[in-house]
């Protein structure tokens, strides 16, 4: 089984009894203010979203649950590559927890999968993330308006990119 272990965290492939401790972080409206759908309003969404995770082909897809300390507490990773995402329960935001899994995820996805870049897809409104992006060396190459709708409310995007040759800084 395919993990990776940081000094704090613990990335490893997602388990379809995931479903229980995600929905724990999939329907905290916090946590899901700039994701792609509204929070989740059961299990059963969750299960589903876990179930994609676990049967999506490696060649599609290289993504990540995160433990800390045995716990489930978010997902990072490539959920369509070469496209980076991810989302931390909020009672552990602002701790580097979401930058440790990702300096994780950027590294396997260069030295192990050889991609010669990374991409996201940000919501503007979305300060913390746009701002850990950057501090991961991603690079704003657009931006569009309305590209997503999330309920009954459209969305913008700002488009980056982390070329492998430039790397995610070491600290």
């Amino acid at each position: 089984m395919t993990q990776i272990l940081t000094p704090r965290l613990r990335l490893r492939r997602a388990r379809i009894e995931d479903a229980g401790p995600l929905l724990e972080v999939f329907r905290d409206p916090e946590a899901m203010r700039y994701w792609s759908t509204p929070p989740h309003a059961g299990l059963e969404e969750t299960r589903r979203f876990v179930q994609a995770m676990v049967e999506a082909p490696g060649d599609v897809s290289d993504d990540f649950v995160i433990e800390r300390e045995g716990r489930v507490v978010g997902k990072a990773g490539c959920w369509r590559l070469p496209e980076v995402g991810y989302i931390l329960h909020p009672d552990l935001w602002g701790q580097g927890l979401a930058r440790e899994a990702m300096q994780a995820v950027i590294g396997r996805m260069f030295e192990v999968l050889r991609l010669p870049a990374l991409t996201a897809d940000v919501d503007p409104r979305n300060a913390r993330s746009l701002g850990l992006l950057s501090r991961l060396g991603f690079r704003e190459t657009g931006r569009a308006a309305r590209t997503c709708r999330v309920g009954d409310e459209w969305c913008d995007s700002v488009y980056l990119r982390l070329d492998a040759r430039a790397g995610a800084p070491s600290s």
